[in-house]
């Protein structure tokens, strides 16, 4: 073989090993990052105390969360190994398998964002009647209400009340009360931002939120934080908030969507074209040598 032939080959080989360590180190991070996210979960679950003083805010069905952080840094630290081992001990088998997994995320990434698209009207729809039920049974099983906190925390970050408006309220059983005709909504309706009463502000809801809250009145349930619904409260419903959040942060929403995917096919590409090339390139190499 030619001196030229063996230079072509041996740029190759190095193009190769280039692309084989830049593979490795990509998903190095990314497994690193699935151990933090997995750690992270599970730092939730074991000890919702001190994550709540860490951050500055309790968000009650944390279990849940910790639980999908979990999994989340599970999945990412297994997708991540598959790619760090077949590129550096350059498995085909391991490749195969890691671009097969990208692929089936790829895919379901896509066949995800057609359904938004094509059936945002009974999504929409769907997500309504999920919050009006959540509402319609608040706190009606004390035992089971991670639907309704996530809820109010829905409510507090959005500044809103109730899907439509505050009226939503106000035929829920648990918060009508005994003593007067006044309705009666959760505290997450509450605007603290439209006084500055100090006074009225509560050590219960100073552990659910981070930001202050009025003292719980007596409704129904004594453990049921309500105010009434001609104080300073949130008028406007979560639909038109959610909207607007959506509205805003679409351009944000969409862009780590589009990086994502170049991500993933940038990954499949590189592990494709390392699978394929391995063993043509290395053999010749070595026989012209």
């Amino acid at each position: 073989m030619t001196s030229d032939g063996k230079e072509k080959m041996s740029a190759q080989a190095s193009c190769l090993s280039f692309i084989k360590y830049l593979l490795f180190v990509f998903n190095l991070f990314f497994f690193v990052l699935g151990s933090l996210i997995f750690c992270f979960g599970i730092w939730i679950l074991i000890d919702k105390t001190s994550f709540v003083s860490f951050v500055g805010l309790s968000f009650v069905p944390l279990q849940i969360w910790s639980k999908a952080l979990a999994i989340s840094g599970i999945l990412t630290m297994g997708l991540a190994l598959l790619g760090c081992v077949g590129a550096l001990k350059e498995f085909r088998c391991l490749l195969g398998l890691y671009f097969g997994a990208l692929l089936l995320l790829f895919a379901t990434q896509i066949t995800l964002g057609i359904l938004i698209s094509t059936q945002r009207v009974q999504l929409v729809r769907k997500v309504k009647d999920i919050v009006l039920k959540t509402i319609q049974n608040y706190r009606v099983h004390p035992e089971e209400t991670a639907a309704e906190e996530s809820w109010d925390y829905v409510q507090f970050q959005l500044r809103c009340c109730g899907w439509n408006s505050p009226r939503d309220w106000f035929r829920i059983p648990t918060l009508r009360s005994n003593e007067s005709d006044v309705h009666l909504v959760p505290c997450s309706c509450y605007n603290s931002s439209a006084t500055n009463d100090s006074a009225i502000f509560d050590t219960f809801y100073l552990s659910q939120f981070s930001r202050p809250r009025p003292q719980a009145q007596s409704g129904h349930n004594a453990d049921i934080c309500v105010v009434p619904a001609n104080s300073h409260i949130y008028r406007e419903g979560c639909e038109g908030s959610l909207n607007n959040w959506l509205h805003n942060n679409l351009i944000s929403i969409v862009g780590i969507c589009l990086g994502v995917g170049l991500l993933e096919l940038s990954f499949m590409t590189l592990s494709m074209f390392l699978c394929r090339n391995l063993d043509h390139v290395y053999d010749r190499l070595a026989r012209y040598r």
